[in-house]
Protein backbone atom coordinates (compact mmCIF):
# COMPACT_ATOMS: atom_id res chain seq x y z
CA UNK A 1 0.00 0.00 0.00
CA UNK A 2 1.05 3.55 -0.70
CA UNK A 3 1.71 5.38 2.52
CA UNK A 4 -0.22 8.51 3.45
CA UNK A 5 2.95 10.53 2.84
CA UNK A 6 3.26 9.40 -0.73
CA UNK A 7 -0.49 9.86 -1.34
CA UNK A 8 -0.20 13.51 -0.30
CA UNK A 9 2.92 13.96 -2.36
CA UNK A 10 1.17 12.54 -5.42
CA UNK A 11 -1.84 14.82 -4.95
CA UNK A 12 0.43 17.86 -4.71
CA UNK A 13 2.22 16.94 -7.92
CA UNK A 14 -1.05 16.34 -9.74
CA UNK A 15 -2.32 19.76 -8.65
CA UNK A 16 0.85 21.40 -9.98
CA UNK A 17 0.55 19.44 -13.18
CA UNK A 18 -3.04 20.56 -13.73
CA UNK A 19 -2.21 24.20 -13.02
CA UNK A 20 0.71 24.14 -15.41
CA UNK A 21 -1.41 22.51 -18.09
CA UNK A 22 -4.13 25.17 -17.83
CA UNK A 23 -1.61 28.01 -17.96
CA UNK A 24 0.05 26.63 -21.05
CA UNK A 25 -3.26 25.98 -22.80
CA UNK A 26 -4.14 29.65 -22.49
CA UNK A 27 -0.99 30.71 -24.27
CA UNK A 28 -1.63 30.59 -27.98
CA UNK A 29 2.02 30.54 -28.86
CA UNK A 30 2.51 27.46 -26.86
CA UNK A 31 0.06 25.14 -28.62
CA UNK A 32 2.79 23.11 -30.28
CA UNK A 33 4.68 22.85 -27.01
CA UNK A 34 1.64 21.74 -25.01
CA UNK A 35 1.43 18.02 -25.78
CA UNK A 36 5.16 17.58 -25.28
CA UNK A 37 5.22 19.52 -22.03
CA UNK A 38 2.19 17.76 -20.63
CA UNK A 39 3.56 14.35 -21.50
CA UNK A 40 6.95 15.19 -20.06
CA UNK A 41 5.55 16.48 -16.76
CA UNK A 42 3.15 13.55 -16.46
CA UNK A 43 5.92 11.07 -17.15
CA UNK A 44 8.23 12.76 -14.73
CA UNK A 45 5.63 12.75 -11.95
CA UNK A 46 4.77 9.10 -12.50
CA UNK A 47 8.45 8.14 -12.56
CA UNK A 48 9.00 10.03 -9.35
CA UNK A 49 5.95 8.39 -7.81
CA UNK A 50 7.02 4.86 -8.76
CA UNK A 51 10.52 5.49 -7.45
CA UNK A 52 9.22 7.01 -4.24
CA UNK A 53 6.75 4.18 -3.72
CA UNK A 54 9.45 1.57 -3.83
CA UNK A 55 9.57 -0.50 -0.70
CA UNK A 56 11.40 1.48 2.00
CA UNK A 57 12.67 -1.79 3.44
CA UNK A 58 14.45 -2.56 0.15
CA UNK A 59 16.33 0.73 0.19
CA UNK A 60 17.28 0.37 3.80
CA UNK A 61 18.39 -3.19 3.15
CA UNK A 62 20.69 -2.05 0.34
CA UNK A 63 22.18 0.68 2.53
CA UNK A 64 22.61 -1.81 5.33
CA UNK A 65 24.36 -4.28 3.06
CA UNK A 66 26.67 -1.59 1.68
CA UNK A 67 27.57 -0.47 5.16
CA UNK A 68 28.15 -4.05 6.24
CA UNK A 69 30.55 -4.67 3.33
CA UNK A 70 32.49 -1.45 3.86
CA UNK A 71 32.87 -2.01 7.60
CA UNK A 72 33.64 -5.71 7.47
CA UNK A 73 37.24 -6.91 7.68
CA UNK A 74 38.77 -8.09 4.37
CA UNK A 75 38.70 -11.82 3.81
CA UNK A 76 41.91 -13.61 4.72
CA UNK A 77 44.03 -14.60 1.75
CA UNK A 78 44.10 -18.30 0.91
CA UNK A 79 47.26 -18.01 -1.20
CA UNK A 80 50.69 -16.64 -0.35
CA UNK A 81 52.82 -15.78 -3.38
CA UNK A 82 56.40 -15.78 -2.13
CA UNK A 83 59.18 -14.26 -4.24
CA UNK A 84 62.66 -15.62 -3.56
CA UNK A 85 66.22 -15.59 -4.80
CA UNK A 86 68.76 -18.38 -4.79
CA UNK A 87 70.39 -16.80 -1.74
CA UNK A 88 67.31 -17.74 0.29
CA UNK A 89 66.10 -20.91 -1.36
CA UNK A 90 66.42 -22.94 1.85
CA UNK A 91 63.01 -21.82 3.08
CA UNK A 92 61.44 -23.28 -0.05
CA UNK A 93 63.54 -26.45 0.06
CA UNK A 94 62.57 -27.22 3.66
CA UNK A 95 58.84 -26.70 3.05
CA UNK A 96 58.30 -25.05 6.43
CA UNK A 97 55.76 -22.50 5.22
CA UNK A 98 53.55 -25.16 3.62
CA UNK A 99 53.54 -27.16 6.86
CA UNK A 100 52.57 -24.12 8.88
CA UNK A 101 50.01 -22.53 6.57
CA UNK A 102 48.29 -25.54 5.02
CA UNK A 103 46.21 -26.35 8.16
CA UNK A 104 44.99 -22.74 8.03
CA UNK A 105 43.78 -23.15 4.46
CA UNK A 106 46.60 -21.12 2.91
CA UNK A 107 48.70 -22.49 0.06
CA UNK A 108 52.11 -21.20 -1.00
CA UNK A 109 53.22 -20.33 -4.52
CA UNK A 110 56.97 -19.84 -5.05
CA UNK A 111 58.34 -17.52 -7.74
CA UNK A 112 62.09 -17.27 -8.31
CA UNK A 113 63.88 -14.07 -9.34
CA UNK A 114 67.50 -13.45 -10.37
CA UNK A 115 67.83 -10.43 -8.08
CA UNK A 116 65.97 -8.03 -5.80
CA UNK A 117 64.99 -5.35 -8.34
CA UNK A 118 63.10 -7.84 -10.50
CA UNK A 119 61.41 -9.26 -7.42
CA UNK A 120 60.12 -5.87 -6.28
CA UNK A 121 58.98 -4.99 -9.80
CA UNK A 122 56.78 -8.09 -9.62
CA UNK A 123 55.51 -7.05 -6.20
CA UNK A 124 54.68 -3.60 -7.49
CA UNK A 125 52.45 -4.98 -10.26
CA UNK A 126 50.73 -7.39 -7.86
CA UNK A 127 52.37 -10.66 -8.95
CA UNK A 128 53.78 -11.57 -5.52
CA UNK A 129 52.88 -10.77 -1.93
CA UNK A 130 56.08 -11.23 0.08
CA UNK A 131 59.77 -11.51 -0.74
CA UNK A 132 63.33 -10.82 0.41
CA UNK A 133 65.88 -8.44 -1.10
CA UNK A 134 69.00 -6.49 -0.22
CA UNK A 135 68.95 -2.98 1.18
CA UNK A 136 69.03 -1.19 -2.20
CA UNK A 137 66.04 -2.57 -4.17
CA UNK A 138 63.40 -1.08 -1.82
CA UNK A 139 64.87 2.38 -2.35
CA UNK A 140 64.64 2.14 -6.14
CA UNK A 141 61.16 0.61 -5.90
CA UNK A 142 59.92 3.33 -3.56
CA UNK A 143 61.35 6.00 -5.86
CA UNK A 144 59.29 4.42 -8.66
CA UNK A 145 56.12 4.70 -6.58
CA UNK A 146 55.78 1.07 -5.47
CA UNK A 147 53.31 0.40 -2.63
CA UNK A 148 55.40 -1.86 -0.44
CA UNK A 149 56.31 -2.07 3.20
CA UNK A 150 59.16 -3.42 5.29
CA UNK A 151 58.31 -6.53 7.31
CA UNK A 152 61.59 -7.52 8.96
CA UNK A 153 65.32 -7.02 8.58
CA UNK A 154 67.85 -9.70 7.69
CA UNK A 155 71.04 -10.05 9.70
CA UNK A 156 74.01 -8.57 7.86
CA UNK A 157 76.50 -10.96 6.22
CA UNK A 158 79.20 -8.55 5.02
CA UNK A 159 81.60 -11.32 4.01
CA UNK A 160 78.96 -12.78 1.69
CA UNK A 161 79.42 -10.13 -1.03
CA UNK A 162 82.53 -9.03 -2.88
CA UNK A 163 84.13 -7.27 -5.83
CA UNK A 164 85.80 -9.94 -7.96
CA UNK A 165 88.50 -9.58 -10.59
CA UNK A 166 90.19 -12.20 -12.79
CA UNK A 167 93.11 -13.97 -11.15
CA UNK A 168 95.65 -12.41 -13.51
CA UNK A 169 94.07 -8.93 -13.48
CA UNK A 170 96.27 -5.87 -13.15
CA UNK A 171 93.73 -4.48 -10.68
CA UNK A 172 95.36 -4.82 -7.28
CA UNK A 173 93.58 -2.20 -5.21
CA UNK A 174 90.33 -0.24 -5.29
CA UNK A 175 91.90 2.83 -6.87
CA UNK A 176 92.77 0.66 -9.89
CA UNK A 177 89.06 0.45 -10.71
CA UNK A 178 89.20 3.96 -12.19
CA UNK A 179 87.98 3.85 -15.78
CA UNK A 180 87.24 0.12 -15.61
CA UNK A 181 84.11 -1.74 -16.71
CA UNK A 182 82.38 -3.16 -13.65
CA UNK A 183 79.41 -5.52 -13.90
CA UNK A 184 76.64 -5.66 -11.30
CA UNK A 185 72.88 -5.70 -10.92
CA UNK A 186 71.62 -2.13 -10.87
CA UNK A 187 69.71 -1.25 -7.70
CA UNK A 188 70.94 -4.30 -5.82
CA UNK A 189 73.06 -4.74 -2.70
CA UNK A 190 76.04 -5.14 -5.03
CA UNK A 191 75.36 -1.64 -6.32
CA UNK A 192 75.67 -0.16 -2.85
CA UNK A 193 78.80 -2.19 -2.08
CA UNK A 194 80.46 -0.74 -5.17
CA UNK A 195 79.39 2.82 -4.33
CA UNK A 196 80.75 2.54 -0.79
CA UNK A 197 83.95 0.84 -1.92
CA UNK A 198 84.62 3.63 -4.42
CA UNK A 199 84.08 6.21 -1.68
CA UNK A 200 86.59 4.35 0.45
CA UNK A 201 89.12 4.56 -2.37
CA UNK A 202 88.44 8.25 -3.00
CA UNK A 203 86.91 7.57 -6.40
CA UNK A 204 83.74 9.07 -7.85
CA UNK A 205 81.02 6.85 -9.21
CA UNK A 206 81.36 8.73 -12.48
CA UNK A 207 84.97 7.55 -12.77
CA UNK A 208 84.05 3.93 -13.47
CA UNK A 209 82.02 2.35 -16.29
CA UNK A 210 78.98 0.64 -14.75
CA UNK A 211 77.74 -2.36 -16.71
CA UNK A 212 74.26 -3.24 -15.49
CA UNK A 213 73.77 -7.00 -15.73
CA UNK A 214 71.80 -9.65 -13.85
CA UNK A 215 73.98 -12.25 -12.06
CA UNK A 216 73.93 -14.90 -14.80
CA UNK A 217 74.73 -12.40 -17.56
CA UNK A 218 77.37 -10.72 -15.42
CA UNK A 219 79.10 -14.03 -14.83
CA UNK A 220 79.16 -14.75 -18.57
CA UNK A 221 80.67 -11.31 -19.24
CA UNK A 222 83.21 -11.85 -16.47
CA UNK A 223 84.28 -15.23 -17.86
CA UNK A 224 84.64 -13.77 -21.36
CA UNK A 225 86.69 -10.87 -19.98
CA UNK A 226 84.11 -8.43 -21.36
CA UNK A 227 84.24 -6.63 -18.03
CA UNK A 228 87.12 -5.89 -15.67
CA UNK A 229 85.36 -6.64 -12.40
CA UNK A 230 82.15 -8.09 -11.04
CA UNK A 231 80.29 -7.18 -7.85
CA UNK A 232 78.22 -10.09 -6.60
CA UNK A 233 76.78 -11.93 -3.58
CA UNK A 234 76.54 -15.56 -2.44
CA UNK A 235 75.96 -18.19 -3.67
CA UNK A 236 77.02 -16.69 -7.05
CA UNK A 237 80.08 -15.26 -5.34
CA UNK A 238 81.23 -18.60 -3.96
CA UNK A 239 80.48 -20.37 -7.24
CA UNK A 240 82.56 -17.85 -9.18
CA UNK A 241 85.46 -18.30 -6.79
CA UNK A 242 85.45 -22.05 -7.38
CA UNK A 243 84.66 -22.15 -11.11
CA UNK A 244 86.56 -19.14 -12.44
CA UNK A 245 89.33 -18.88 -9.86
CA UNK A 246 88.30 -15.27 -9.37
CA UNK A 247 90.28 -13.10 -7.00
CA UNK A 248 88.58 -11.09 -4.29
CA UNK A 249 89.51 -7.44 -4.51
CA UNK A 250 87.43 -6.54 -1.45
CA UNK A 251 84.41 -8.00 0.32
CA UNK A 252 81.71 -6.24 2.29
CA UNK A 253 83.43 -6.48 5.66
CA UNK A 254 83.44 -3.05 7.26
CA UNK A 255 81.16 -1.72 4.52
CA UNK A 256 77.87 -3.60 4.54
CA UNK A 257 75.84 -2.73 7.63
CA UNK A 258 72.57 -4.35 6.58
CA UNK A 259 71.64 -7.78 5.35
CA UNK A 260 68.52 -6.83 3.48
CA UNK A 261 64.81 -7.07 4.20
CA UNK A 262 61.67 -9.09 3.95
CA UNK A 263 59.04 -6.92 2.32
CA UNK A 264 55.43 -7.25 1.32
CA UNK A 265 52.84 -5.35 -0.65
CA UNK A 266 51.23 -2.91 1.77
CA UNK A 267 47.75 -4.21 0.96
CA UNK A 268 48.65 -7.84 1.67
CA UNK A 269 50.54 -7.09 4.87
CA UNK A 270 47.88 -4.86 6.38
CA UNK A 271 45.06 -7.24 5.46
CA UNK A 272 46.81 -10.47 6.49
CA UNK A 273 48.84 -9.87 9.67
CA UNK A 274 48.25 -13.43 10.90
CA UNK A 275 49.79 -14.90 7.75
CA UNK A 276 52.73 -12.49 7.98
CA UNK A 277 53.22 -13.45 11.62
CA UNK A 278 53.25 -17.16 10.75
CA UNK A 279 55.75 -16.56 7.94
CA UNK A 280 58.14 -14.59 10.12
CA UNK A 281 57.96 -17.14 12.93
CA UNK A 282 58.86 -19.95 10.53
CA UNK A 283 61.68 -17.91 9.01
CA UNK A 284 63.07 -17.17 12.45
CA UNK A 285 62.87 -20.83 13.46
CA UNK A 286 64.62 -21.90 10.27
CA UNK A 287 67.34 -19.27 10.76
CA UNK A 288 67.99 -20.46 14.31
CA UNK A 289 68.16 -24.07 13.10
CA UNK A 290 70.50 -23.14 10.23
CA UNK A 291 72.87 -21.39 12.60
CA UNK A 292 73.38 -24.64 14.45
CA UNK A 293 73.33 -26.96 11.40
CA UNK A 294 75.50 -25.30 8.75
CA UNK A 295 76.71 -28.58 7.28
CA UNK A 296 73.16 -29.82 6.83
CA UNK A 297 72.25 -26.51 5.19
CA UNK A 298 75.04 -27.00 2.67
CA UNK A 299 74.04 -30.62 2.08
CA UNK A 300 70.42 -29.59 1.47
CA UNK A 301 71.22 -26.75 -0.91
CA UNK A 302 73.93 -28.41 -2.99
CA UNK A 303 71.60 -30.61 -5.10
CA UNK A 304 68.85 -27.98 -5.18
CA UNK A 305 71.15 -25.30 -6.59
CA UNK A 306 73.34 -27.65 -8.61
CA UNK A 307 76.44 -26.30 -6.86
CA UNK A 308 79.13 -28.57 -5.43
CA UNK A 309 79.18 -29.11 -1.69
CA UNK A 310 82.50 -27.33 -1.10
CA UNK A 311 81.19 -24.17 -2.68
CA UNK A 312 78.01 -24.32 -0.58
CA UNK A 313 80.05 -24.88 2.57
CA UNK A 314 82.03 -21.75 1.81
CA UNK A 315 78.90 -19.65 1.26
CA UNK A 316 77.13 -21.08 4.31
CA UNK A 317 80.05 -20.60 6.67
CA UNK A 318 80.37 -16.88 5.93
CA UNK A 319 76.66 -16.21 6.28
CA UNK A 320 75.10 -14.68 9.38
CA UNK A 321 71.72 -16.24 10.06
CA UNK A 322 68.82 -14.43 11.70
CA UNK A 323 66.19 -11.76 11.24
CA UNK A 324 65.99 -8.45 13.06
CA UNK A 325 63.03 -6.20 13.85
CA UNK A 326 62.35 -2.98 12.00
CA UNK A 327 63.51 -0.22 14.32
CA UNK A 328 64.78 3.34 14.18
CA UNK A 329 68.35 2.16 13.59
CA UNK A 330 67.44 0.23 10.44
CA UNK A 331 65.21 3.02 9.21
CA UNK A 332 68.04 5.53 9.61
CA UNK A 333 70.47 3.23 7.80
CA UNK A 334 68.00 2.85 4.95
CA UNK A 335 67.53 6.59 4.77
CA UNK A 336 71.29 6.97 4.35
CA UNK A 337 71.13 4.51 1.45
CA UNK A 338 68.26 6.46 -0.12
CA UNK A 339 70.11 9.76 0.28
CA UNK A 340 73.25 8.27 -1.28
CA UNK A 341 71.42 7.13 -4.41
CA UNK A 342 69.62 10.46 -4.72
CA UNK A 343 72.87 12.43 -4.43
CA UNK A 344 74.34 10.28 -7.19
CA UNK A 345 71.22 10.99 -9.30
CA UNK A 346 70.55 7.27 -9.57
CA UNK A 347 66.94 7.69 -8.44
CA UNK A 348 64.59 10.38 -9.83
CA UNK A 349 63.40 11.79 -6.52
CA UNK A 350 64.24 11.91 -2.86
CA UNK A 351 62.84 8.98 -0.92
CA UNK A 352 61.42 9.08 2.59
CA UNK A 353 61.91 5.56 3.92
CA UNK A 354 59.38 6.07 6.70
CA UNK A 355 56.61 6.18 4.10
CA UNK A 356 57.19 2.44 3.57
CA UNK A 357 57.24 1.67 7.29
CA UNK A 358 54.28 0.54 9.39
CA UNK A 359 53.37 1.69 12.87
CA UNK A 360 54.99 0.18 15.94
CA UNK A 361 51.63 -1.33 16.85
CA UNK A 362 51.36 -3.05 13.48
CA UNK A 363 54.87 -4.50 13.80
CA UNK A 364 54.11 -5.67 17.33
CA UNK A 365 51.10 -7.56 15.99
CA UNK A 366 53.10 -9.85 13.71
CA UNK A 367 56.78 -9.63 14.63
CA UNK A 368 58.12 -12.69 16.47
CA UNK A 369 60.11 -12.23 19.64
CA UNK A 370 63.71 -11.95 18.53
Amino acid sequence: MISLFFRRLFSKWMFLLKSTYLQLRNRQKSFLFLPITGAFITGFCLSFLFAACSSPSTVNSADSNTQSVSNSAPAKANLLRFGYQKSNILIKAKGVLEKRLSPEGVSVNWIEFPAGPQLLEAMNVGSIDVGHVGESPPIFAQAAGASLTYIAGIAASPAGSAILVPQNSSIKQLSDLKGKKIAFQKGSSAHLLLVKALEKAGLQYSEIQPIYLAPADARAAFVKSSVDAWVIWDPFYAAAQEATNARVLIDGTGINKQGGYYLGSRKFVTENPTIVKAVLEEIQNLEEWSKQHREEVAQTLSPVLGIDIETLRKATNRRTFGIVPIDDNLINLQQEVADTYYQLKLIPKQVNVKEAVLTKEQYAAFSPKI
